[in-house]
């Protein structure tokens, strides 16, 4: 028999009937003959609400009491969930982090998972049990403390789950029925796509597509995971595919843009007239990693005079306050003339595997939004990806013009 993985997240699991829908999805794999272990988050809304309750206790709360609180909302739904699947005559038994163990590191509100013991879910399958397995959460060994994996965790719950007990796929339940070429709520002709490379995945969750977290990408490229994305406001009894997110050797006809990302999370800050001579990127940027602030897009333009330069770069807009209070304190050492910064801006992004094998891809994107009277800010690219930064103001034309240029509103 398969073993099978199913994920379900917070919309998911809203209330009691959803969770009645969720088992009987859980119980057509199962009368399919699949092994199943169910991943699931907390009912939508109550991981915010633990986290207030947090704050309001405790403006400085310590990250351990905070991981057993937040970390209670999973546990609630998947004891409501082996309740459901009881109720239909399914067996289940309800598992935590702590029990399986699934390890992690000791950062507490976005640990990293360092391994997982599949033997215990393994004897649960052999007396036909499905194993619904609380999301988001595990244990640090060496304290035996509660952690959590940080928002979105139990997607990367999931995966490593299906990693551990070398499952034939995760399914990843939503409430969309796929990934599509761009948000459709933007391009109405979006598609939905049959399948998807890892590393296309990886970059569009990266760059602003909000189906999968990125660290539950990151793992199943790493461990192979066939992991689908669907829907679990299907019929139970007859849902769609959804999206297979796989390896590249499985794709055979491949688009040369696969979708169209766009991320408001940015902010743009230029130094005017810095010293150009060595080591002054590293006084600029080196405050900033140190205060874990990301940044992505970097242009420099050197002066007419050879002796001065412009650096332009963004960094999360969560950030755009605490970078420039840090860059302020290290003017001196920087030596530049003056710091400007807006957050009025995007960055719109074209992901595709095929563009390793095409030239001039890139090129397309630019005349067609000039001609659209759409200014480049800054410039990135990669092997499989080019983002540009933009106006806000023209994100939807951006994004629009580009999924028309490669073809992609056709089914």
């Amino acid at each position: 028999m398969a073993r099978l993985v199913m994920k379900f997240g917070g919309t998911s699991v809203a209330n009691i009937e959803r969770i009645r829908n969720v088992a009987r999805h859980v119980k057509r794999e199962v009368d399919a003959g699949h092994h199943v272990a169910v991943v699931v988050s907390a009912m939508s809304g109550k991981t915010n609400e633990l986290v207030g309750w947090c704050k309001e206790a405790s403006p400085l709360y310590d990250n351990r009491e905070y991981d057993t609180v937040v970390a209670s909302g999973e546990q609630v739904t998947s004891g409501l969930l082996a309740l459901a699947l009881q109720e239909i005559g399914v067996p289940a038994r309800s598992w935590q982090g702590w029990q399986i163990p699934i390890r992690t590191s000791d950062a507490h509100g976005s640990a990293r998972i360092t391994g997982i013991d599949g033997s215990n879910l393994m004897d649960g399958f052999a007396k036909g049990e499905v194993a619904v397995i609380s999301g988001f959460q595990g244990v640090h060994e060496e304290t035996g403390r509660i952690a959590t994996l940080g928002r979105g965790g139990s997607d990367t719950s999931a995966v490593a789950v299906a990693a551990g007990i070398d499952a034939e796929r995760c399914d990843i339940y939503t409430d969309v029925d796929g990934v599509y070429t761009t948000d459709p709520r933007i391009v109405p002709k979006a598609q939905r796509l049959e399948k998807v490379a890892f590393e296309e995945m990886l970059e569009m969750a990266s760059l602003g597509a909000k189906v999968l977290q990125v660290r539950s990408v990151e793992l199943a490229m790493v461990h192979k995971v066939r992991t689908y994305v669907r829907s679990s406001f299907d019929d139970p009894a007859d849902p769609r595919p959804g999206t297979l997110i796989c390896d590249e050797d499985e794709i055979v006809e491949q688009q040369i843009i696969t979708g169209i990302a766009y991320s408001k999370d940015e902010a743009q800050i230029t130094l005017r007239r810095v010293a150009d001579k060595p080591g002054v990127a590293a006084a600029i940027f080196m405050p900033l990693a140190d205060a874990n602030i990301n940044v992505d897009m970097i242009i420099q333009v050197v002066s007419d005079d050879s002796t001065t330069t412009d650096i332009t770069f963004t960094v999360p807009t969560a950030d755009f306050e605490r970078a420039k209070v840090l860059l302020e304190e290290a003017r001196d050492k920087i030596g530049f003339g003056a710091l400007q910064g807006a957050t009025d801006v995007v960055k719109v992004s074209a992901i595709g595997i095929g563009m390793r094998s095409h030239a001039g891809v890139a090129a397309k994107a630019f005349k067609a939004l000039s001609e659209k009277g759409i200014n480049i800010r800054a410039i990135t690219t990669s092997e499989i990806k080019f983002s540009v930064l933009i106006d806000a103001v023209y994100t939807e034309l951006a994004v629009r013009t580009l999924h028309s240029l490669y073809g992609l509103d056709k089914a």
